[in-house]
C-alpha cells in the first residue's frame, strides 16, 4: 500500500530553473525507500519539496491519498510526516533532554505522552539517558545523529525522511545508526532515505531510486536492479 506518491514533480529553488525533472516515485507503507545519486542529482530537493520547503512547478504530492504539494512544514509535522535534515537539526545550547522536548511540540499540551515518549526515547538510545542533561554541543558527531533522530520521532511519525545520515560518521559509527533505522522501521515507522552511501542503503532499504541530474533513472523494488547498482560501484572504485 503507498503511504507518499510523487506524480511527476518539478521544482527547484529559482523560478525557471528546474532541480527535480518530472520526477515520481512511490513510498509504501512500512518499508524502507531509499533515494541514491550523485552529488547535485536533485536527492535533498525530493526531501524539501515533499516537506513544503519548496513547492513544485508542477506536479502532485500525495500522503495517504491526500494532496499535500501546496502545505506549509509545520502542517506536515501535524500529519505525520518528521524530516532529519543532513545538517545536526539540534540545539547545541540545549541539553539532550530539552532537545528531545522539543520534537514533542505538536502535543507539548499532553503531558502524559510527552513523558510517555520521553521514557521510550530513552529506553531506545540508553546512551542518551545516561547523559540528558548534557548540553548537545559536547556531544560527538555519532551522538548527535542519534539524538536528532531521537528528537525527529518523539512525535511518533507515520513517515520519517532523513537526509545523509552517515554524512560524516566513522564506519562503525555508520553501521550503528543504519542499525537504529532498521530498528524504528520494525516498530512501525515507514522510512524515506536519501543517501550517498550506496552500499548501505542497499543493504536497509527494501525499494530504491536512482536519480541523476533531477530525473529518476531507475526504481522499484532493490532486487530488481541489485544487480546493477553493485557494477556501479565496482566501476567507479575501478575508475579511483
Amino acid at each position: 500500500m503507498s503511504m507518499l506518491s510523487i506524480e511527476n514533480v518539478t521544482a527547484g529553488y529559482v523560478e525557471e530553473i528546474d532541480i527535480l525533472r518530472d520526477v515520481s516515485l512511490e513510498v509504501k507503507e512500512g518499508a524502507i525507500t531509499g533515494i541514491i545519486g550523485a552529488n547535485g542529482a536533485g536527492k535533498s530537493t525530493v526531501l524539501k519539496t515533499i516537506f513544503g520547503f519548496l513547492h513544485p512547478r508542477q506536479g502532485k504530492i500525495k500522503f495517504q491519498g491526500r494532496e499535500i504539494q501546496n502545505n506549509l512544514p509545520y502542517q506536515m509535522k501535524e500529519m505525520g510526516i518528521s524530516y532529519m535534515l543532513q545538517e545536526h537539526s539540534t540545539f547545541h545550547d540545549l541539553s539532550i533532554n530539552d532537545n528531545l522536548l522539543l520534537g514533542a511540540w505538536t502535543f507539548r499540551q499532553d503531558k502524559k505522552r510527552v513523558n510517555r515518549r520521553m521514557e521510550e526515547i530513552y529506553n531506545f538510545f540508553p546512551v542518551l539517558s545516561e547523559r540528558k542533561a548534557e548540553k548537545a554541543g559536547y556531544l560527538s558527531g555519532g551522538l548527535l545523529r542519534m539524538l536528532s533522530v531521537g528528537k525527529e520521532i518523539m512525535s511518533e511519525p507515520t513517515l520519517l525522511m532523513i537526509d545523509e545520515p552517515s554524512v560524516g560518521l566513522q564506519p562503525n559509527i555508520v553501521t550503528e545508526i543504519y542499525d537504529l533505522l532498521i530498528k524504528i522501521a520494525q516498530q512501525g515507522t515507514t522510512i524515506l532515505i536519501v543517501d550517498q552511501n550506496i552500499m548501505k542503503a542497499l543493504e536497509v532499504s527494501d525499494y530504491m531510486y536512482m536519480l541523476d541530474m533531477g530525473e529518476v533513472k531507475q526504481g522499484g523494488p532493490k532486487e530488481d536492479f541489485e544487480e546493477d547498482i553493485r557494477e556501479m560501484i565496482k566501476v567507479s572504485l575501478m575508475a579511483e
